[in-house]
């Protein structure tokens, strides 16, 4: 009889007790959510203000005539020529965070059609940070060969080209935001005189 009765005690206690445990369990739940729902909160917040992603900014500094040599061939209505063009420009990151760009590759187009290339190794441009970039882009001969508007552009003395330049990526910002920056400039290679004119440039980011 006294072992049942101290059993009884022992349960009853128990019980009494299990109340008690149960509400102090279920406030560390909630305070362990409220924590991790006010951290969660707190980065939304920052993502969105001050490590809100940002478009990196493109500028043409500089575009010169490297080299042009050319000869036309009134019998065969063709034209033999070699022409580069340096390039420079600067990309700025404003984000507060670096922006790393993969392998690319810059563009020499004349009338739609691309007579030169040159690649654009990978790198990384630290938070707030400006890289500048010096491209030299050359026709490719062997994309001319059969160009009648390349042709009648030498006889009237004016050569329209164009300058492509494209830089792809992303920013990680709690998570990776893909970004791409283009360049396009276009500008008219002045046979007699061997200069340049009428350049203009345009910019276009992609978040």
């Amino acid at each position: 009889m006294e072992t049942e009765s101290s059993s009884r005690k022992l349960m009853e206690a128990d019980s009494a007790k299990s109340p008690g445990c149960g509400r102090r369990g279920r406030r560390i739940c909630l305070c362990a959510s409220a924590a991790v729902l006010g951290l969660g909160l707190l980065l939304l917040i920052l993502g969105l203000t001050v490590f809100k992603a940002r478009r990196p900014t493109t500028r043409v500094d500089s575009v010169a005539l490297d080299d042009l040599d050319f000869s036309l061939d009134l019998a065969r209505l063709r034209v033999a020529v070699n022409v580069t063009l340096a390039l420079g420009l600067t990309v700025h990151n404003p984000n507060r965070v670096g922006f790393k760009y993969r392998n690319g590759t810059a563009l020499l187009r004349h009338r739609g059609n691309d007579i030169g290339e040159v690649p654009v190794p990978a790198g990384r441009i630290g938070a707030r940070d400006t890289r500048s970039l010096n491209l030299t882009l050359a026709l490719m001969a062997d994309r001319i060969v059969s160009d009648s508007a390349m042709f009648n552009d030498f006889v009237s003395g004016t050569l329209p080209i164009q300058a492509y330049v494209k830089l792809s990526g992303k920013v990680r910002i709690v998570f990776s935001i893909h970004v791409a920056t283009y360049t396009t400039c276009d500008v008219d290679v002045m046979l007699r005189n061997q200069t340049l004119s009428n350049l203009k440039c345009h910019y276009r980011t992609k978040l």
